[in-house]
């Protein structure tokens, strides 16, 4: 069978399975966003291969500038874990954090993020700025990932703002 990479599932490695099967449900979550009129960007917050946390993104809805993906799915895990603290969790969302998710997701403790698309206006992990992988300035550094289905995450954005337009 060919995978979603175009690799075999049994060529693919155990962690590289799990980044995209948790991608594909960021990408259904950032459809959620889209049906109701906000920019399309899903996550899911992940812990020992379970779903602790997700989100998709809200400000308008919300009336609230900081509900974006990433927020809305720390917020959901840390409800749901009882704790701000989410050391050992792997984060999933469509699109690049920006600096303010950034922010939140070195303060949640979070290790991992896994990104699709970059941002190449707003981008903290690596596109605009740096802060996620490398700002030694931080007492918390986090692993990044981006890319994964990167194509898809990126043709989602660029269809929604080309409807919009």
């Amino acid at each position: 069978m060919v995978g979603i990479l175009g690799k075999g599932l049994t060529d693919i490695e155990p962690i590289e399975t799990q980044d995209l099967l948790f991608m594909q449900h960021a990408i259904e979550l950032a459809g959620r966003a889209q049906q109701a009129g906000e920019v399309p960007v899903g996550a899911v917050l992940v812990m020992d291969g379970k779903i602790v946390g997700e989100g998709w993104n809200r400000p308008i809805g919300a009336h609230d500038p900081s509900a974006h993906a990433e927020i809305t799915a720390l917020r959901d895990a840390a409800a749901r874990l009882r704790n701000y603290r989410l050391p050992g969790t792997t984060l999933y969302v469509t699109l690049e954090p920006c600096p303010m998710c950034a922010g939140a997701i070195v303060h949640a403790r979070v290790e991992r993020v896994v990104f699709g698309a970059a941002d190449p206006k707003a981008g903290a992990a690596g596109s605009v700025f740096d802060l996620l992988p490398s700002d030694h300035r931080f007492n918390h550094r986090v692993d990044v990932d981006g890319g994964v289905l990167g194509d898809r995450c990126g043709e989602l954005l660029r269809a929604f703002f080309r409807a919009r337009r």
